[in-house]
């Protein structure tokens, strides 16, 4: 029986998806619940499992493609089934229990939820894909994240030969190989990721135009190419619209502080040279984290929303706290959900957590909707100051500056000291100039002098 999947709705209403890579070929046995292609989304890049067991007929889509939800995907020969000719089957409205594995070995495992957040689990053991060269496709690693910010990453290398197998990049970059005439299966990358990019790619057309031999592998770069167009989709188009809705619905204002954050400084350093509590690797980001759910429960506008359909202000007795984060997909806030029930180890942890999860393209669609208040740490890039853009529905974002060396008074005579701008903007359809200035000293206040209460829910 030829059985057709088509793309399901991936979550918050999203209507289209792009086919990042297919991991399975035309003529490859599936298994229920093996991953099959990687999408992605206006929100993040999500894994596809298959919802049927058998042999791969044809793939409906290409890499790179966009793809409307509810247009067919794959077709997959189930073995055992109904005759063919008797129509194929739309799995995005199947009933969940109507689909059976297809090979009796198989050990009974729940159907996934196509609906939502990517694949179950890959099973210890579990057979992988045939690759197109007859060799079994390399398993994938894990990313490692430094403490120190979320834009910080240190990441493992993938095996050797999983590069060869197939390309990685984003769409950009695939467009800019195409428009050199690079072969993107030649390009080697230079990250640990394994992911092709855009200085990958120019570098490669570039030693092309001096070398005969490799000229003769790959077409140079066109002389006349001066311009290199970027088509509009996916994170960057949704940042642009969310930014853009936000900017002319919501008046915004900034006000700053600048704070001495030498205390803040010494305790993370204690924290981090604690036998205890070195696991956790708190840094500055978390203090600040901690400092702001403490603040929000004294000013409880900042964490609140402005329903205009219902007529009313709706405030928030939960800190699901957004960490912006730029990835190479573009800026993603994706959110601690409640963020104020935690310690601060707690709260380290969960911020590394979230940020390996985005930088490895994994945020599922839910944690990045449903944020109450945000983070941004524009100071890794060694940048002081700035105006946030409120990442709307949210009533208020704190951006953080870099931590500098400055001479400062301290206890009635001039010393060096760490000091860090905040940046506060909020919605004063919703916070007071009175509100935001409150808030804003409460979080220079508990960052100047952090102390135990660091410690406590």
């Amino acid at each position: 029986m030829i059985s057709e999947f088509r793309l399901p709705d991936l979550g918050e209403g999203l209507p289209e998806a792009e086919i990042v890579q297919w991991l399975v070929a035309e003529g490859d046995e599936v298994r229920l619940n093996q991953p099959i292609a990687e999408v992605e989304t206006a929100k993040a890049i999500v894994e596809l499992p298959s919802p049927f067991a058998g042999v791969v007929q044809r793939l409906h889509a290409g890499a790179g493609d966009v793809v409307e939800v509810g247009s067919p995907l794959i077709e997959i020969d189930v073995p055992g089934g109904a005759e063919e000719g008797d129509g194929a089957q739309d799995v995005s409205s199947a009933e969940p229990d109507t689909v059976e594995p297809a090979f009796p070995d198989e050990p009974e495992r729940a159907v996934p939820n196509l609906v939502g957040y990517g694949a179950a689990p890959r099973a210890a053991g579990r057979p992988q894909r045939r690759a197109r060269g007859g060799r079994p496709a390399a398993a994938e690693t894990d990313t490692a994240v430094r403490e120190a910010a979320p834009h910080d990453i240190v990441e493992e290398a993938p095996p050797a030969d999983a590069r060869h197998e197939r390309p990685r990049s984003t769409p950009p970059v695939r467009l800019l190989a195409k428009q050199l005439g690079v072969d993107l299966a030649l390009v080697e990358a230079s990250g640990v990721t394994g992911i092709v990019r855009r200085e990958d790619v120019e570098r490669f057309a570039a030693r092309d135009t001096v070398g005969p031999a490799a000229e003769a592998e790959t077409p140079a770069a066109p002389t006349d190419a001066r311009e290199t167009r970027i088509p509009i989709r996916g994170v960057r188009k949704a940042t642009a619209a969310a930014m853009v809705r936000s900017a002319f619905t919501a008046p915004h204002v900034t006000c700053f502080l600048d704070v001495d954050v030498t205390e803040t400084t010494r305790l993370v350093g204690s924290l981090r040279s604690d036998p205890r509590l070195a696991e956790h690797r708190i840094g500055i980001l978390a203090v600040v984290a901690k400092a702001v759910c403490l603040a929000l429960r004294a000013e409880p506008s900042l964490n609140s929303r402005w329903d205009e359909e219902a007529g009313e202000i709706v405030q928030h007795h939960y800190v699901h706290l957004g960490i912006a984060a730029a990835t190479e997909r573009g800026l993603i806030v994706p959110h601690v959900a409640d963020a104020d029930a935690m310690t601060l180890p707690e709260l380290a942890d969960a911020i590394r957590e979230l940020t390996q999860t985005v930088r490895s393209g994994r945020a599922t669609p839910a944690s990045l909707t449903g944020g109450t208040f945000s983070l941004t740490n524009f100071g890794v890039f060694g940048v002081d100051a700035g105006t946030p853009i409120l990442n709307p529905p949210e009533a208020g974002i704190l951006g953080l500056g870099a931590v500098r060396r400055r001479p400062w008074e301290h206890e009635g005579e001039i010393a060096l000291r760490d000091v860090m701008t905040l940046s506060l903007s909020f919605d004063h359809r919703l916070v007071d100039g009175e509100q935001g200035s409150r808030f804003l000293a409460s979080v220079g206040d508990v960052l100047r002098e952090p102390g135990r209460a660091m410690l406590l829910r």
